[in-house]
């Protein structure tokens, strides 16, 4: 096993890399993309509203390999029309359909976690804001975003690592992932067992890493709570 390891190990090391690209890439058009669709599914305009839903349960409702088979293999049954836009030069390219289909999957479930999280806020913190004068916009830059960011986070940290996990379903289109070198490597040496527990491995480390990452961010997000539990606990003493 460690022979096999140092042979490949520049080659898992190129897919992790591949990886984490695909993961940030469409983690962060998937968040700028759920945001707006979470707002949608929440107001009451049906014409807002049947839209950002019906895409919602598309994405949830379908798998994501047939997703990403819909959008790389379909797209070539709109060639023309693409190639009269532009942009058949990206939908060509596995690496282009990956991450579309990737940030689209997630933005589905992600604008479902900032909806609840949305919803969650307290009814009267909204109402203060208003009795101070807010407008709609400051109401939600100062009120509800951050509340909801911090009530989402967790949840949040969970779609993110799905999706890590997720991208290991582009390999499929002969993108070099982890999953993608883990796959080449096997079909050659016949190495299914040694090249399968090393890609797992990767994909282990980079979970631990990034959900390290989360709930640093976690802790930040909910500061002041320590500070107040902190404050209190002083009071108590004296």
């Amino acid at each position: 096993m460690l022979t096999f390891l140092s042979d490949h190990l520049d080659a898992f090391a190129s897919g992790a890399v591949i990886t984490l690209q695909y993961t940030a890439l469409s983690c962060l058009f998937g968040a700028v993309l759920a945001l707006p669709i979470a707002l949608m599914r929440l107001s009451p305009k049906a014409a807002v509203f049947w839209p950002a839903t019906i895409y919602v349960l598309f994405f949830r409702g379908t798998p994501l390999l047939a997703q990403i088979f819909l959008i790389y293999y379909g797209s070539g049954q709109f060639r023309p029309t693409l190639e009269a836009v532009g942009l058949w030069q990206f939908f060509r390219e596995p690496w282009f359909c990956a991450v579309l289909t990737l940030s689209l999957n997630t933005a589905a479930y992600s604008s479902e976690i900032f909806r609840g999280a949305l919803q969650a806020v307290p009814r009267g913190e909204v109402e203060a804001a208003m009795a101070l004068g807010m407008s709609a916009l400051q109401r939600l830059r100062f009120i509800l975003f951050p509340r909801a960011l911090a009530a989402a986070w967790p949840a949040y940290t969970n779609e993110v690592v799905y999706q890590l996990q997720a991208t290991s379903l582009v390999s499929i289109i002969t993108v070099m992932d982890i999953t993608g070198v883990a796959r080449v490597i096997a079909s050659r040496n016949f190495a299914f067992y040694e090249a399968f527990v090393t890609a797992a491995a990767f994909y282990l480390a980079i979970v631990y890493l990034v959900i390290l990452l989360a709930r640093r961010v976690e802790r930040r997000l909910h500061a002041h709570l320590a500070a107040a539990d902190a404050n209190g606990s002083r009071k108590i003493r004296a």
